[in-house]
């Protein structure tokens, strides 16, 4: 696409909460069972772990620190921490941070931008487009990464895992119009204005709806 450039690895060692609005507008590509589709990033959310950054962060799956379900977020940035949710959908992340400190970014919503009707194949519930990657598990499903096969799959070298490559792009200038607030049905403190770490593209028809965690809400 034009405007964007494969991503580096020290494009990602930030705080997640700082790298986040970076990926806005970039695009995932991923090429699963010989289709390739491709998500331009219009909505992600900012997850720390552990003693990462300036306050804990009660709604990361790395808050009490390493365990065999996120190992992928302690690694090296750049690599892709594919996790289950529900049970039934995949769900992406963007690792960043130094080695051994754990960050992700949530990819929340995207546009698809090439692979549509394999895109659709995968996704054969959507009703229109703009749905097949509105919301994480959509997302990943319309990319075709899984849990647990792809998880840490590398989208800075494109390294093939089972039988899957994936490559990351970011924009050459980051996008000014966004916006920033709680994220998406995140329960308790951590789904309130304290964390602003969701990041969304302005105005843009992808970008999944928002709802209060329990818990959560503005009367909390």
């Amino acid at each position: 696409m034009h405007g964007v450039r494969p991503a580096r690895r020290e494009d990602l060692v930030g705080l997640p909460a700082d790298v986040a609005p970076l990926l806005l507008g970039g695009v995932l590509r991923a090429t699963v069972g010989g289709e390739t589709v491709a998500v331009r990033l219009t909505e992600v959310e900012a997850y720390h772990g552990l003693g990462t950054g300036p306050m804990p962060d009660p709604g990361s799956h790395a808050r009490m620190g390493p365990t065999a379900r996120n190992a992928t977020m302690w690694g090296e940035p750049g690599h892709l921490y594919v996790y289950l949710s529900h049970g039934i959908h995949s769900c992406v992340n963007v690792v960043c941070g130094p080695d051994g400190v754990a960050g992700g970014i949530l990819l929340r919503a995207g546009e698809i931008v090439e692979g549509t009707d394999a895109a659709r194949g995968r996704r054969p519930a959507a009703r229109a487009d703009r749905d097949l990657a509105r919301g994480p598990g959509r997302l990943g499903d319309a990319l075709g990464l899984r849990h647990p096969l792809h998880d840490g799959i590398d989208a800075i070298t494109g390294e093939v895992r089972h039988g899957a490559v994936a490559r990351l792009e970011l924009r050459a200038e980051p996008l000014v119009d966004i916006a920033t607030g709680p994220r998406v049905g995140v329960a308790g403190a951590a789904g309130t204005a304290a964390f602003p770490w969701r990041f969304w593209i302005t105005g843009d028809p992808t970008v999944s709806a928002f709802r209060w965690g329990r818990g959560a809400g503005p009367d909390r």
